[in-house]
């Protein structure tokens, strides 16, 4: 495997990092925004 081998293959690496950490923020935000939308209902509910 020679340099530019190399090189393109740490990228790679590296782009599938970031997507998963941005996967993963996504699926936080995702949650938390839910979470938000059922106790906001619960509190309307309950009045």
């Amino acid at each position: 495997m020679n340099r530019t081998q190399r090189r393109g293959r740490a990228i790679a690496i590296a782009q599938t990092r970031d997507n998963a950490k941005l996967v993963a923020i996504r699926l936080l935000m995702l949650a938390t925004g839910a979470t938000a939308a059922c106790i906001a209902y619960l509190a309307v509910r309950s009045f």
